[in-house]
């Protein structure tokens, strides 16, 4: 008889994880087919607890459908492209022309292709810690090695720029700024972002600016572009549709490159085989793209994150639960659908962070991610969205401080 050979894993991807959607929740849906109910609240899903996409957005792309039946240019459809390109030059970044940009069936595709047009094994990318999981993840697979950059709970999670020019080697090859930050919600002052433009141009850098949050704001929170101060390095920023306009499931992402490219013919030139070799993207979900950044309201998100709107009263009514809880502290988010909260290690002796949020879920049937799923170094983190109505947060939390106080009792 012959003996058949085992199929394996490729060794790239070792060392890759994406806790997000990684064990915890297999447990889940594993608890799900039991007949057990599950309150998700381990990622960044607008849609399923309703938030509804614009109709606008809906009916540009409706009727869009009878036209997007072919594939479209690699980059994109022009009116997307162009309608990205005024975007930017209407903040204030000026030479942003249509060639400059890249649509993509979201964010995640985007960094994907550009770390692997740019990474090559052994290169260094610095990423911060915590960060969107993702990053490392591409980083990794794509032969290169992350270098986590702390970020500072003390300091509202801030980084300290001279703290990372020290981690900069020869490896190093370019840098990653979320802003504002998931999984803390912290968001960068113009000073912080201009300094690590400056950084990246002093060590000749790439500047990746990941600023899908760029529109969820509160507390008079400002966002600011990295491509403003990135001049004498190349910067990409990676936007989309997916939270401010609450439509995750379209994939209607977008790559914008600024700055001086030329330097970066070559890269640019393996960025583009990259984009021509999986066509394009969704060619129905390009056309909501113009029709989402014709509105200077982007679709009311303002209201919603303003003192009275249902993503600002969600997250003040989380904050209060969970700090009301002995033991569990947090730093005030000021922008993103997160919170990211420590559980002092003196109160809760937590050795491995996942297991510990899988006895959670087993106990409470809610679904969070543990912070060392995002390259966080402690144990002592949990990861909380806060998309849920208030009552719906509300029941969860209570559940959860039900379960942390039998932790503290046992």
């Amino acid at each position: 008889m012959r003996q058949k050979r085992q199929i394996t894993q490729s060794k790239k991807l070792q060392g890759v994880r994406y806790d997000v959607r990684g064990p915890i929740l297999q447990e889940a849906e594993r608890l799900e087919r039991e007949g057990h109910q599950i309150l998700k609240l381990n990622i960044g899903n607008p849609a399923p607890f309703g938030f509804e996409a614009p109709p606008e957005i809906v009916e540009a792309l409706r009727q869009a459908l009878p036209l997007a039946q072919g594939y479209s240019d690699s980059r994109g459809i022009l009116p997307a492209r162009e309608a990205v390109a005024h975007y930017y030059e209407a903040a204030g970044i000026t030479g942003v022309t249509p060639d400059d940009v890249i649509i993509g069936n979201g964010v995640s595709e985007l960094i994907s292709l550009v770390l692997q047009a740019l990474v090559s094994d052994g290169d260094e990318i610095l990423v911060p810690a915590p960060d969107y999981p993702l990053w490392t993840a591409q980083v990794t697979l794509s032969g290169g090695r992350a270098v986590h950059y702390p970020c500072d709970e003390l300091n509202g999670w801030m980084p300290d720029l001279a703290a990372i020019e020290r981690l900069i080697t020869p490896a190093t090859k370019g840098i990653v700024l979320i802003n504002p930050n998931n999984p803390t919600g912290a968001v960068y002052s113009a000073e912080l972002v201009r300094g690590f433009a400056e950084l990246a141009e002093r060590h000749g850098l790439v500047l990746m600016a990941d600023e899908i949050y760029e529109k969820i704001l509160y507390d008079g929170a400002r966002h600011e572009h990295a491509a403003l101060h990135a001049h004498d390095t190349i910067c990409l920023t990676f936007s989309g549709l997916s939270k401010a306009q609450r439509i995750a499931g379209y994939r209607a992402g977008w790559l914008t490159i600024t700055g001086d490219r030329s330097n970066a013919r070559d890269f640019l030139e393996g960025l583009t085989l990259l984009a021509n070799m999986r066509m394009c993207s969704n060619v129905p979900a390009q056309h909501a793209i113009p029709a989402a950044l014709a509105d200077p309201r982007w679709s009311g998100i303002g209201e919603l994150c303003a003192p009275g709107g249902r993503l600002r009263e969600q997250r003040d009514a989380a904050l209060t639960l969970l700090t009301e809880i002995p033991g569990v502290t947090c730093v005030r988010p000021g922008g993103a659908m997160y919170l990211f909260p420590r559980l002092d290690p003196e109160v809760y002796a937590i050795e491995d962070d996942q297991a510990f949020v899988i006895d959670l879920l087993r106990a409470t049937q809610v679904l969070v991610t543990n912070g060392r799923g995002f390259n966080l170094a402690t144990p002592d983190h949990l990861r909380f969205v806060t998309l849920p109505a208030v009552p719906v947060l509300t029941e969860a939390i209570g559940r959860i401080a039900e379960y942390l106080e039998s932790v503290r009792a046992s």
